[in-house]
């Protein structure tokens, strides 16, 4: 019964179109009604407690970081560079957009500004090339979601807050399946564009690669300062993403000096707007996180999960699913903080590696942001790259299937995970 309240008053809520923050609250309260234990003082504790978390300020710093990336031209200098290196070949420009969306990823940490500076660089010039421009905005999209895998990632920090987890292992555990995720978008863009009667830009001379190499090298030495200095101890996840925001505000202002300081401020609003969504999410999620643990639902789902504690495969396969429906009608910030607390104690149970599980909780939650019909990214590609969101979704299959199937690969093979993390980690 008490499990039949907390879905239904969760769902019941957001059907009738109550924001989700405030959807979360309402479950919490209609289990401390349930539990006879209801008391505002207890609801607002609970809130203010759910934001006053040290490494959670690394969400709003990695969202800074994002923004003055896309404003102080790093992204174009990455996206140039890529260019030079593979925009010869067939299909090279979306070749391009992978490799970009690789490196972007350990920048900002944000698929949807990722999504947003692919599509406004790679899209006209795609389309002016004679791709498909479905396609290519399916590629692009699905490229832009490497961003929550690839360390710095705010997704990591949201879940390991909630679960309680090492963020820097999860950092260090995401790279390698970041790589995969890009590996599989390359394979099936190969397979797609073959028969694609494109015209191929010309080969990039040696002193053209070395000359945007040059340009971009300030923009591509932050993932090595991010990686490294989390992988050697010299700063914290919430310490990396402060070094993140400075790095690219020195760079922007000083160096490439693209960035006026009188975009400051748009920046810095833009950043704390997001930020403030997110916050929010979180400090209602500590509220039915809480009444969860207190109503003692984990044993109830332990209980009914029984039969598959013993094959942690199978466990994790069905855990996929759920989320992959869940991902279907909710963004991933909410997903991640509603599921978390009801998958942790099975995770447990069952002995299987929490952060093995994080980074496949992760990748299910990013591949959620472009599936139909609530997919974020979708959306930000369609708006940036003016196109219709009909055109988007049809375009995103194949990639999409790559990408799920890359995950149950991983499912099935943990050591695809865990090896490389355990030498990132040490």
């Amino acid at each position: 019964m008490t499990i039949v309240i907390f879905l239904g008053a969760l769902l019941g809520a957001m059907a009738l179109g109550v924001p989700i923050a405030f959807s979360l609250l309402l479950c919490g309260a209609a289990l401390m009604w349930r539990l006879n234990m209801f008391d505002a003082q207890i609801l607002a504790q609970n809130v203010i407690e759910g934001a006053n978390s040290f490494p959670l300020l690394a969400v709003p710093f990695f969202m800074l970081a994002g923004e003055i990336m896309n404003a102080g031209g790093l992204s174009r200098r990455i996206v140039s560079f890529a260019m030079t290196l593979v925009g010869h070949v067939k299909g090279g420009l979306g070749y391009v957009g992978i490799m970009a969306a690789v490196i972007m990823a350990a920048l900002s940490g944000s698929a949807v500004a990722d999504a947003a500076a692919l599509s406004a660089l790679l899209l006209p010039m795609m389309n002016r090339a004679g791709y498909d421009t479905a396609r290519s905005a399916g590629l692009l999209a699905s490229a832009s979601i490497i961003a929550p895998i690839i360390p710095p990632s705010i997704g990591f920090v949201i879940f390991g807050v909630t679960a309680n987890v090492s963020i820097s292992k999860l950092f260090m555990a995401g790279i390698a399946p970041g790589l995969m995720l890009g590996a599989a978008l390359w394979f099936t863009w190969w397979v797609l564009v073959r028969k694609e009667k494109i015209q191929p830009a010309p080969r990039a001379s040696r002193a053209e690669v070395l000359s945007s190499m040059k340009d971009a090298t300030f923009a591509l030495v932050l993932p090595v300062i991010v990686v490294v200095g989390l992988k050697f101890g010299v700063f914290t996840p919430t310490e990396a993403a402060v070094v993140a925001a400075v790095y690219a505000l020195f760079v922007s202002t000083v160096v490439y000096r693209e960035l006026k300081l009188s975009q400051l401020y748009g920046l810095f609003l833009a950043a704390a707007q997001t930020t403030a969504v997110i916050m929010l999410l979180v400090a209602a999620a500590m509220v039915s996180a809480w009444m969860i643990t207190v109503a003692n639902l984990p044993a109830e789902l332990v209980s009914l999960l029984k039969p598959l504690l013993d094959r942690p495969m199978l466990l994790m396969i069905a855990m996929m699913l759920i989320t992959m429906i869940v991902g279907t009608a909710m963004d991933m910030t909410p997903t991640i903080l509603i599921l978390t607390p009801v998958f942790m104690p099975i995770v447990k149970a069952a002995g299987i590696d929490p952060v093995y599980f994080g980074v496949l909780f992760m990748i299910n939650n990013a591949i959620g942001l472009i599936t139909p019909p609530v997919g974020t990214v979708l959306s930000t590609v369609a708006g940036v790259g003016k196109v219709s969101m009909d055109a988007v979704t049809r375009g995103v299959w194949p990639f999409m299937v790559a990408q799920f199937a890359t995950m149950f690969l991983l499912v099935a093979f943990p050591a695809l995970v865990m090896v490389p993390a355990r030498w990132f980690y040490g």
